[in-house]
C-alpha cells in the first residue's frame, strides 16, 4: 500500500507563496494521476488540482487558477503543488491524493490513497 507523506504547509501572508510537496513510499505514483484537495475548517474537502500521469493534463478548481501549478517529479515519486498569490480562503488542509489511474479527476471517489494532510494559513 503507497503511503503518501506531504510537507511545505506553513503559515504565509496573503500574497505570499508556498510550495508544497507530497512524497509516495512503498509504491509508484509514475502510472497513475495524482490530486490536491483541501479542507476548511467546517467546510468539506475540495479538488484543488490534479495532473496526468505523464503531465500532459492539468486542472485546476476555479478558485485557484492562475494561481497554483500542480506538477510532478516521477522519477523522485513525488507531487507538488506551487501555490502563488495566497489568499485568506486558501487557509485549509491540504491533501494529495493517488487516483485510480493515469488521468485527471476532480472527484474525491477517483482517488484510492491518501496523505494526512499538511496545514496551511494565510494570514496577516
Amino acid at each position: 500500500q503507497v503511503q503518501l507523506v506531504e510537507s511545505g504547509g506553513g503559515l504565509a501572508q496573503p500574497g505570499a507563496s508556498l510550495r508544497l510537496s507530497c512524497a509516495a513510499f512503498g509504491g509508484t505514483i509514475s502510472s497513475r494521476g495524482m490530486g490536491w484537495f483541501r479542507q476548511a475548517p467546517g467546510k468539506e474537502r475540495e479538488f484543488v488540482a490534479a495532473i496526468s500521469w505523464s503531465s500532459s493534463t492539468a486542472y485546476y478548481a476555479d478558485s485557484v487558477k492562475g494561481r497554483f501549478t500542480i506538477s510532478r517529479d516521477n522519477a523522485k515519486n513525488t507531487v507538488y503543488l506551487q501555490m502563488n498569490s495566497l489568499k485568506p480562503e486558501d487557509t485549509a488542509v491540504y491533501y494529495c491524493a493517488r487516483g485510480n489511474s493515469g488521468y485527471v479527476y476532480d472527484m474525491s471517489t477517483q482517488y484510492t490513497s491518501w496523505g494526512q494532510g499538511t496545514q496551511v494559513t494565510v494570514s496577516s
